[in-house]
C-alpha cells in the first residue's frame, strides 16, 4: 500500500506530461508528492524519511526548473538524490553503530538478521552505496542522451524497477546466505 503513495505522483506526472506538457506535469508532481507524503503520514502516523527528502529535493528541483525554464534541474534531481543516499549510506558505517542497510532490513524481522556480523553488514551496505552511484549515473546518461519524455518514463519505470530488482536480489541473496550457515555468517571476500 505504501508503494502506491510513492508511485501515484509519478504516474500522474507522466500522464500530465503526455497530455499537457512538461511544465504542467512538474507543477502536478510538486503538488502530488507533498500531498502523498501527508496522506501517508495520516495513515501511518510517521514520516518516511527517504520519501520526505525525495519530496524536498523535488520541490527544489521543480522550482528551479520552472524559474529557469530548464528541465535539467528536474532531470538531475534523481541523480543528486541517489548520490546523497550513497553518501549517507557510506557515512552510516562510520558514524553509527549499525550501517543504514542493517536498520532497513531489520524492519522486516530482526531475529533473522542477528546471524549476520557487523563486517558483513558493512559489505552489504557498501553494495547499496555502489548501487546508488550507478543509478545516479544511469539517470544522467538517459537525461543527456534522450528527450524529456523518454527520460521521464525511464525515471518512473526504469529506475523504480531497477531499485525494486536490486532490493529483491539483495534480500534473496541474504536469505540464501542465512540458509546455508547456522552460525553467524561472514560474507567472504571475493
Amino acid at each position: 500500500m505504501n508503494v502506491i503513495f510513492e508511485f501515484l505522483p509519478l504516474v500522474l506526472f507522466l500522464a500530465i506530461l503526455l497530455w499537457k506538457g512538461m511544465y504542467p506535469a512538474v507543477i502536478v508532481l510538486m503538488v502530488a508528492m507533498p500531498l502523498s507524503l501527508f496522506i501517508k503520514y495520516l495513515k501511518d502516523k510517521s514520516i518516511d524519511k527517504i520519501q520526505l527528502w525525495s519530496t524536498i529535493f523535488l520541490i527544489i528541483a521543480g522550482l528551479l526548473t520552472l524559474y529557469f525554464n530548464n528541465p535539467y534541474f528536474l532531470m538531475w534531481k534523481p541523480t543528486v538524490f541517489y548520490w546523497a543516499l550513497s553518501i549517507i549510506f557510506l557515512l552510516s558505517q562510520f558514524i553509527s553503530d549499525k550501517p543504514l542497510v542493517q536498520r532497513f532490513f531489520k524492519l522486516m524481522d530482526e531475529s533473522i538478521f542477528e546471524k549476520i556480523n557487523s563486517r558483513s553488514w558493512n559489505k552489504i551496505n557498501f553494495t547499496w552505496v555502489i548501487f546508488f552511484v550507478i543509478a545516479g549515473l544511469l539517470n544522467i546518461l538517459v537525461a543527456y542522451n534522450y528527450d524529456f519524455e523518454t527520460w521521464a518514463a525511464f525515471k518512473v519505470f526504469g529506475l523504480m524497477a531497477l531499485t525494486f530488482i536490486f532490493m529483491i536480489g539483495q534480500t534473496i541473496w541474504i536469505f540464501n546466505r542465512l540458509g546455508k550457515d547456522k552460525e553467524k555468517i561472514v560474507i567472504e571476500d571475493k
